[in-house]
């Protein structure tokens, strides 16, 4: 579980397909001791499991695998090296609940259809596929 507060910024290190998944690597500021491999840690939104962890430098390299469902019907097949990409570790017994619970499984892909920036912030308008509408909250 997740509570869609961004903890760090990754960056795509690599994306490699390895059969019907792809291997997705991502340099986080994460400590390396921290990460145990099989934890969750929600990537753009979408929940990922790590594999390998590894210290590089100033950076953790952390690598996930990617399945060909989440390939199917997220972005996440599309990232490029370089890309910035949202992270957030899951949750822990008595962290706080500083946003609210989500459990970042995807079950699609939106479309942005408007965006409209204001004093530093901005109003998203989506369209979602119709099979999966009457599950968004307004």
């Amino acid at each position: 579980m997740f509570t869609g507060i961004v903890t760090d910024v990754g960056e795509v290190v690599a994306n490699e397909p390895r059969g019907g998944r792809n291997r997705l690597r991502v340099a986080s500021n994460y400590p390396v001791a921290e990460i145990p491999i099989g934890g969750s840690i929600c990537n753009d939104g979408v929940c990922l499991t790590v594999v390998e962890a590894v210290r590089q430098g100033d950076r953790t390299l952390l690598d996930f695998d990617v399945a060909a469902e989440s390939l199917a019907i997220t972005t996440l097949g599309a990232l490029k090296p370089g890309a910035k990409i949202n992270l957030e570790r899951s949750l822990r017994i008595g962290d706080e609940l500083g946003g609210h619970i989500v459990g970042g499984h995807a079950d699609g892909v939106a479309e942005l259809v408007a965006r409209r920036d204001f004093d530093a912030m901005s109003h998203l308008r989506f369209r979602a596929p119709a099979a999966l509408a009457k599950f968004i909250a307004p």
